[in-house]
């Protein structure tokens, strides 16, 4: 589809260059479209086209992740910044609301990842023979039983801050395939900078279904 349907919010633009766009992924929005159709972030591309190719995701976001999400306007850039993500030379930082608070301020988790499927059911687990996955972690703020945890992943492994923060011992909250139970995934990719040619940088609010428990732990944003 062209262009997104009528009660669909459009991603807001944080950053237009000629090369590149930064936008805020909202939430419930997929990168792509699904099998059964409807919008997706590439609905907006043909607002966004400069030219007549493009534009590309120079990366991905979770459908339940909101936040910072680098599109390619020209295939230079996309080059660019395809191998500063796949060289880990991207800075990505997240902020996600976990239940319960951790024993330490911060940390290291170095823990392998693989994806295992029962059924039709799959979700990415700790593996010796996965994929290298490394995530630094500091608590900014908590409040009774939540905490605010700013996470920085190192590489860049498919649900690697989710898979992570559950192997510390501390889902996401909403995040029901990893332990955080229901309601909306409190998870938010609150930065990203790439030193590309121009460079790329920014940095997303605290969107609606969060504000509430990150304001609780650390005051208003």
């Amino acid at each position: 589809m062209s262009e997104a349907k009528a009660g669909v919010i459009t991603p807001e633009v944080l950053v237009r260059d000629r090369a590149f766009l930064i936008i805020d992924k909202p939430a419930g929005l997929p990168v792509h479209p699904g099998r059964a159709g409807g919008p997706s972030v590439e609905s907006f591309f043909q607002r966004w086209r400069k030219g007549r190719q493009g534009p590309w995701l120079a990366h991905r976001l979770d459908q339940d992740t909101s936040g910072c999400l680098v599109i390619a306007l020209k295939k230079d850039f996309l080059l660019q910044a395809q191998a500063l993500f796949a060289a880990g030379e991207v800075e990505k930082t997240y902020w996600a609301v976990v239940r319960g608070v951790p024993g330490e301020a911060s940390g290291v988790i170095d823990a392998n990842l693989a994806k295992h499927t029962q059924g039709r059911a799959w979700k990415m687990a700790p593996d010796p023979a996965g994929q290298t996955a490394v995530t630094e972690w500091r608590v900014l703020g908590m409040s009774g039983d939540i905490a605010l945890v700013e996470f920085h992943p190192k590489t860049g492994r498919t649900h690697q801050i989710r898979a992570h923060a559950a192997l510390l011992g501390h889902p996401i909250i909403g995040d029901a395939v990893y332990g955080g139970g229901e309601g909306a995934m409190q998870l938010l990719a609150r930065s990203i900078a790439l030193a590309s040619t121009p460079p790329a940088s920014a940095t997303a609010s605290v969107p609606a279904h969060m504000r509430a428990n990150v304001e609780a732990c650390i005051g208003a944003v």
